[in-house]
């Protein structure tokens, strides 16, 4: 009978459903960095398996040779985004938590998507309009001269999946997913894990001078203000892919 001997009291157990179950801000960093070293990955790996299968020496020369072609490029692309869904989901797995709440994978309603489209409308169309008032390009001159090549060369749906499917979804699971989820939870609260979350996907896009930069930034505060406003990372990812095919078809087709 210990349990009722003063000296041998019983033992106390605690619920293994009480350890955090999210990144905070350290874990959610460090987390980030592996995840983008994991599409990095993805992407350079592809390009390193077209330069095997033709044969050529894998060195930086072949990288930047076989990369500068549209579909290469279009594949690259596309293969970072497995590589980005297992490794989030390994950091999500390791706290026991699940994959769908952890980044929000909730449809949004009708009236949240509407709402998010409008607003990034009128965000595009502002810069839109500085950059006329400025006698800027609206689309980066490489990305235009990638695109038209790619459609005269055939690889025209390919970088249509890669760059309106594969790279909203790699970038949203990373910057409106799994950080906002884990910043918003520290001391950053939300406003502060919007303001990180998208200074972190406008380090993505560093290929861009400092004026696209710019534009990037404020289209990922509305994009992780639509995410704490709806609660869902589907919202964003689809406010993303609709953003990145417009600007695809009016440059590569309607000459934008």
């Amino acid at each position: 009978m210990d349990s009722l001997n003063p000296e041998h009291p019983p033992l106390t157990m605690t619920p293994a459903d009480h350890a955090p179950r999210v990144w905070r801000f350290f874990g959610t960093a460090l987390w980030g960095l592996l995840i983008f070293v994991a599409m990095f990955v993805g992407q350079v790996g592809a390009i390193l398996l077209l330069a095997a299968l033709r044969g050529l020496p894998i060195d930086m020369a072949s990288i930047q040779s076989v990369g500068r072609e549209p579909a290469a490029l279009a594949l690259s692309v596309i293969m970072g985004l497995p590589a980005t869904l297992l490794a989030v989901w390994l950091a999500i797995r390791i706290k026991k938590a699940s994959f769908v709440d952890y980044l929000a994978l909730r449809w949004p309603s009708w009236m949240q998507l509407l709402f998010g489209a409008v607003g990034l409308i009128l965000l595009v169309l502002a810069w839109e309009t500085v950059s006329r008032s400025l006698g800027r390009e609206a689309t980066p001159g490489f990305m235009t001269d990638l695109l038209k090549s790619g459609r005269d060369k055939g690889a025209a749906l390919l970088l249509l999946i890669a760059f309106s499917v594969a790279a909203p979804m790699s970038e949203e699971v990373l910057a409106r997913g799994f950080l906002f989820r884990g910043w918003s939870a520290s001391f950053l609260r939300v406003p502060g894990a919007i303001i990180l979350s998208s200074l972190v996907w406008t380090v993505v896009h560093l290929q861009y001078d400092l004026y696209f930069l710019a534009e990037v930034f404020t289209i990922g505060l509305w994009f992780g203000y639509m995410r704490y406003r709806a609660n869902s990372l589907w919202l964003t990812i689809v406010l993303h892919a609709l953003n990145n095919m417009t600007a695809v078809v009016l440059t590569m087709w309607l000459g934008g």
